[in-house]
């Protein structure tokens, strides 16, 4: 499926694409805080309790060193993973042709449409709430950290985030008396789908020099809390488009203060943040040396190095890196990458019937932190990642329409791997390539002692049970 970006620089529902499965042949804003009814607090307090956080002296040191400061371990870690910003509504639409390209045509086209607001059918959660649902399905407890304003389709997002067991906690300080109603509302991305399913998007952070919510000019209270209290902090390079660079840079700050992990996709707007203003630039590097796992497609990681081979990339990613531990490079349909000091590993895609690719990175995405928070081997959290991407795939659209579990779990069973990629060009043509592991069908002799094929049945031997319990709770909840 082709893809037409009206403003290449902002897509909030589409981050950077997973490993994409191939064919199977044949006003002032005020406080929000929303949890689910399970995990809300007693009272139901409007904003989460003060958390007192005594930070020592060695904090700096641990920050480079890669290690949480005395004290700040997995204890209070409330949330496994919380999403920075980049929470916006999805209003999808077919047209009889997408706009032209051309600045002042998309900004009038796009008023048009808001002067009318589509039916509610039309809506859809976008943006990281993607990541958040994958995660959720996969069982991780997950909050999003952002603004949503107090309309209609502020109301519409909480209440989805709500049915899926997400808490959101929202942006409640530094409001200024002189910023337009409009810097309050909750962002929208307009998804315009032509008689040949190609897309467009825009929203009002395309138009604006400043930040959508440039009101926001330091890290709220309750964030830091919030990122206390999660075991991974999430940002992409769409945060740049709703926030101040230093606020970003904040916030990783703080959650490496408190131990959390980082994970940062530059997404399509790396390329521009490396050619931005200092500050923008400043923060781009802060995210890409001190976050812990990075994730790119290879197109974004030579863009960042000026290195064309993925593994090679990676390595200079990681060489860069002060707290670095992962490097994973999404490599389309021809699966995925995943580098780390001392090792690299591969994985196909899975075979599938292809559907829509939208949401299929945050999907992604959602399976790295799961693998990540368990300690998984690198082969088995990159087959868990394809195999998550690839079940969004078979769906129509992102939002709720993301990775079920059942179906993760089926393509898991069949195992039916696209195994056309050679990877071993890659690997050759690699120069600094350490211990290499290969996902494959079956187990392969004698390739190399450095180099070892993986039969995938040992793996989603692995992966299963991890999960059927899980999928059967589901079934008997719905």
């Amino acid at each position: 499926m082709a893809l037409q970006t009206l403003n290449p620089h902002r897509h909030p529902a589409a981050a950077s694409p997973t490993p994409e499965p191939v064919p199977r042949r044949g006003h002032a804003p005020q406080t929000v805080l929303h949890l689910p009814p399970r995990r809300r607090l007693a009272g139901c307090a409007s904003r989460p309790r003060a958390v007192a956080a005594a930070v020592s002296g060695a904090v700096n040191e641990a920050r480079r060193r890669g290690r949480p400061p005395h004290g700040a371990g997995e204890g209070g870690k409330e949330a496994d993973l919380a999403t920075l910003g980049n929470l916006c509504v999805d209003v999808v639409l077919s047209v009889p042709q997408l706009p032209l390209a051309q600045r002042e045509e998309r900004k009038a086209y796009m008023e048009r449409l808001a002067a009318s607001p589509p039916d509610q059918k039309f809506w859809e959660a976008g943006g990281n709430c993607n990541l958040a649902f994958a995660a959720a399905r996969l069982g991780l407890r997950c909050s999003t950290l952002g603004h949503v304003g107090e309309e209609v389709y502020g109301k519409f997002l909480l209440d989805v985030l709500q049915a899926e067991g997400i808490s959101v906690v929202g942006m409640l300080e530094n409001t200024d008396a002189t910023a337009c109603c409009q810097a309050y509302e909750t962002l929208l991305c307009w998804v315009l789908v032509d008689p040949f399913q190609k897309h467009g998007f825009c929203s009002r952070a395309d138009f604006s020099e400043e930040p959508a919510f440039s009101w926001i000019r330091k890290l709220p209270a309750d964030i830091r809390t919030a990122i206390r209290h999660s075991k991974i902090l999430f940002c992409n390079g769409y945060a740049f488009d709703e926030f101040f660079p230093d606020v970003i840079a904040s916030s990783i700050d703080c959650a490496i203060d408190a131990g959390t992990a980082v994970f940062f996709d530059p997404g399509p707007r790396g390329k521009s943040l490396l050619n931005g203003t200092l500050d923008e630039r400043r923060a781009l590097e802060h995210a890409l040396r001190l976050s812990d796992v990075l994730l790119l497609t290879s197109d974004e990681a030579e863009s960042l190095t000026n290195v064309k081979n993925p593994i090679e990339a990676g390595q200079e990613l990681l060489k860069r890196g002060i707290r670095t531990k992962q490097v994973v490079i999404k490599m389309g349909s021809k699966g995925s990458i995943m580098i780390t000091k001392n090792a690299v590993s591969c994985a196909p895609s899975f075979k599938i019937n292809v559907v829509d690719t939208v949401g299929c990175g945050d999907s992604f995405t959602a399976a790295i932190a799961f693998g990540f928070l368990h300690d998984l081997p690198a082969v088995n959290t990159l087959t868990l990642a394809n195999a998550v991407g690839a079940a969004t795939a078979t769906g129509c659209g992102a939002g709720r329409n993301v990775a079920h579990l059942d179906k993760v779990l089926q393509l898991l069973r069949e195992s039916d791997l696209n195994e056309d990629t050679t990877w071993s060009e890659l690997i050759e043509a690699s120069s600094r390539c350490p211990e290499v592991t290969v996902l494959s069908r079956v187990a392969v002799n004698g390739f190399s002692e450095n180099h070892v094929h993986v039969p995938v049945c040992d793996v989603v031997s692995d992966l299963l049970p991890m999960f059927e319990a899980v999928s059967e709770r589901s079934t008997v909840q719905a």
